[in-house]
């Protein structure tokens, strides 16, 4: 079989690797894109909030997210309606005094290097979003934030590319990949973009399915003005040995409710556990309590790629010349995408970037075992 070949080829048409796709096609690449899936933003794309936060965690992670928030702010006029992009900004509630105090720790952060952010008292969070419990201590406003719809936008995105495969890809070298029907694409370079299925082409890397429930209500115009987040949702994010629920809800374009959120660990099957979501739709309720009179219309589940570190792997895989990885972003791959794909373009092409590659390279240690 004749060999097709392209500067790039990427494995993986979620929203990370149609990213990458729209940023070497822009820099006059060749570029394909595998996807074993009938459509692209199938796997954790379509399973996702679509959030565009900055992030504290760290100040590796607060670099990556707050760099690819700008850059999403630079295209957000160009994004088509499908993509639902809405500057909703974000307010992380604080539920008592201890958490009303990491809203002015998070302030002062955010404040020292430049992000728009302002602290709510109680009634100015009450005033910013009606429908939250009376009581809440206070809130932190982060305006810059958006939210999109991550399929759409993948799609987008990926229509940059020169052509797509939906084939599985089964084996990958620095010449290329070979396809399950046997299709060898030879490129310069491989981007493996398979999110949490990243085991499968690279064994023992250290990249972990982390299970998470959603779910979407019918129409309701106006019920929720900003990305909505418990500062609680913080600590159970960030556990990786038991099952948290946090409540997060998002308004969407449509007026529909995006609410979450659960994260279980080392689970593999992708069913609807009706003692997580129940577990996740009290926690919601209990700080919006209208929630319980609407309608929902679908319930689902995904998985998101998470590291030892919560911090994503871009860059080269050691051992290889012309492979690159672009996956581990956990709950964070929508937010970070633009920005994972600017990094591996500028080390594909040698540029310069605009932040350092450096916390993000496969090649580094973790201190502990996820």
């Amino acid at each position: 079989m004749r060999p097709k070949t392209f500067d790039v080829v990427i494995v993986g048409g979620g929203i990370v690797g149609a990213a990458c796709a729209k940023e070497l096609a822009a820099a006059g690449l060749r570029v394909g894109i595998c996807e074993e899936s009938d459509h692209l933003g199938g796997g954790a794309t379509g399973a996702g909030m679509g959030h565009i936060a900055v992030m504290d965690d760290s100040e590796a992670q607060f670099a990556l997210t707050s760099y690819s928030q700008k850059l999403w702010r630079q295209i957000a006029s160009d994004l088509p309606s499908t993509a639902e992009y809405l500057a909703s900004g974000s307010l992380w509630v604080a539920a008592d005094e201890e958490e009303f105090r990491e809203v002015h720790r998070k302030y002062n952060f955010y404040a020292e290097r430049g992000i728009p952010v302002e602290i709510l008292d109680s009634r100015q969070t009450a005033e910013a979003e009606p429908q939250l419990r009376p009581g809440l201590a206070g809130a932190l406003l982060m305006s810059a934030d958006g939210v999109c719809y991550p399929p759409c936008a993948a799609d987008y995105f990926a229509s940059r590319a020169e052509k797509r495969f939906n084939q599985r890809v089964v084996e990958i070298s620095d010449a290329g990949v070979q396809t399950a029907d046997g299709t060898p694409i030879t490129a310069g370079a491989v981007i493996l973009a398979t999110g949490a299925s990243i085991s499968q082409l690279i064994p023992g890397v250290a990249v972990y399915p982390r299970k998470g429930h959603l779910l979407i209500t019918d129409r309701y115009p106006g019920f929720l003005r900003h990305q909505v987040i418990e500062l609680g949702y913080l600590k159970s994010a960030h556990t990786s040995t038991a099952d948290s629920v946090a409540f997060n809800a998002q308004p969407r374009i449509t007026g529909q409710i995006l609410i979450g959120s659960s994260r279980q660990y080392k689970v593999d099957d992708p069913a609807v556990e009706q003692k997580m979501l129940s577990d996740m739709l009290k926690r919601a309720i209990q700080y919006m309590p209208g929630l319980e009179n609407l309608s929902a219309i679908r319930v689902w589940t995904g998985f998101r790629a998470a590291t030892p570190d919560k911090l994503p792997l871009i860059g080269l895989w050691p051992g290889y010349k012309n492979v690159y990885l672009a996956t581990g972003h956990e709950g964070l791959g929508i937010s970070t995408s633009l920005a994972t794909a600017r990094l591996l373009a500028d080390q594909i092409l040698g540029r310069p970037s605009e932040i350092s590659r450096l916390p993000y390279e496969p090649a580094r240690s973790f201190a502990a075992d996820a």
